[in-house]
């Protein structure tokens, strides 16, 4: 048999399968695209994106966080961030950008086995504290470090 049958035949059936289950509901949208904490990235204020995200806005500070982020920023457009978590049964890492217009820049949900590690980018309209919010068997773990932008990001 051709080969490039044989890929053609496999693709159509792929495709009829996929239609078939969109099509009976079996497969829909909101079961495979990532959960949305809505709220939360709406929240204008850093206490209301931290409540409506984690549930709770009462944050311990802790040294066995470690947020690693430029002093400088040159470009606001585009700033590496670090954050490292030694806390015992880490569930989730959230940063959070005190003075952007949308606090909440992102959450990451970690499974129980996954190592409390995560590296981003993020975007920063201007110098502002960065805020590293760890949830650790209930409860939530914060440090922070104030990063300067010399170039805007965020519309600027």
């Amino acid at each position: 048999m051709n080969q490039n049958r044989r890929i053609l035949l496999k693709s159509t059936f792929a495709a009829g399968a996929t239609g078939l289950a969109i099509s009976t509901g079996l497969l829909t949208p909101k079961t495979v695209l990532a959960a949305w904490p809505k709220a939360a990235f709406e929240a204008k204020d850093t206490n209301a994106a931290i409540e409506a995200s984690l549930g709770s806005s009462s944050v311990i500070e802790s040294k066995d966080i470690k947020l690693k982020a430029p002093k400088i920023a040159e470009n606001g457009a585009s700033v590496s961030i670090t954050v490292t978590s030694k806390i015992a049964k880490t569930e989730s890492i959230s940063i959070v950008i005190a003075e952007n217009g949308t606090p909440l820049a992102a959450t990451f949900n970690l499974g129980t086995t996954t190592k409390g590690i995560v590296s981003t980018r993020v975007k920063m309209g201007k110098s502002s504290d960065v805020i590293a919010i760890v949830k650790a068997a209930g409860k939530l773990y914060s440090t922070s470090k104030n990063v300067k932008v010399t170039i805007g990001g965020c519309g600027g």
